[in-house]
């Protein structure tokens, strides 16, 4: 059991859980005065999605990074060294930590029950990369969905501020989201299948306990069809909202 990246999971932590407390509430008042008309709900769900999107910008930085420059993580993807990689997960782990100690104060949220779930399946699964040094590479893998959540917050951010629906900015970010969103976490299932089942069955794989190929596969399950219902849900949201500002297309299809 290797604790050496425990500090960083602990300082994510703690860094998080004071954006969410202290830093968003103050910048976000002293910048966007609709943040004042919110209510608590709002106010917490802007928080917490404020922490998020700058989670998101850091991990999935490192993601790509691992992804393109590491060969080690490449050549054995399942026992790598790749301290980068580690690290990654460890930031992820006490954002969700954190997260969940939110989510669970003001439950429930919208949808919280949905987060909730996503992640417990995380922090399940990095348990065994941060403790055990087990599967660096899928791991982080799975950290590349987070280059779509700053489109998915700025949709939320937009929404309850009030912008209109067939607002540019609404159409463009929907776009975007829908695009992002299907390219790091639909398209890329293949791939990553793919390369568990490259492994499945080598001498490295052998080498992971029983509950390390359980958890691997549980997680990744758990993660991709919340990934699939959530983008069936965004994928809805811009057909409406494209249909709003291009009427015509309506109108040939009932024609």
């Amino acid at each position: 059991m290797d604790l050496e990246y425990a500090p960083m999971v602990v300082a994510s932590f703690g860094v998080s859980a004071s954006l969410y407390y202290f830093i968003s509430p103050v910048l976000s008042e002293y910048i966007c005065n609709g943040y004042r008309k919110l209510t608590q709900e709002q106010q917490v769900d802007w928080n917490s999605r404020t922490v998020s999107t700058l989670h998101s910008l850091i991990v999935s930085t490192l993601c790509v990074y691992v992804l393109l420059h590491d060969e080690d993580s490449q050549k054995n993807p399942i026992w790598c060294k790749c301290k980068i990689a580690k690290y990654n997960c460890a930031i992820t782990t006490g954002y969700v930590i954190a997260d969940l100690m939110i989510m669970m104060c003001h439950f429930p949220l919208a949808d919280s029950i949905f987060y909730m779930m996503h992640h417990l399946a995380a922090v399940y699964a990095y348990t065994y990369t941060l403790l055990y040094g087990a599967l660096p590479y899928f791991a982080n893998f799975r950290l590349i969905a987070e280059v779509s959540t700053p489109f998915v917050n700025e949709r939320w951010f937009l929404d309850v501020l009030g912008y209109p629906k067939d607002n540019v900015y609404l159409v463009f970010n929907g776009v975007a989201l829908s695009v992002s969103f299907f390219m790091v976490r639909i398209a890329v299932m293949p791939i990553y299948y793919y390369t568990m089942y490259s492994v499945w069955g080598t001498t490295e794989f052998y080498e992971l306990s029983y509950g390390m190929r359980v958890s691997w596969v549980l997680a990744s399950a758990v993660l991709d069809t919340l990934n699939v219902f959530w983008f069936s849900k965004i994928y809805r949201g811009l057909k409406k909202i494209l249909a709003k500002k291009h009427p015509e297309i309506n109108n040939k299809k009932a024609a």
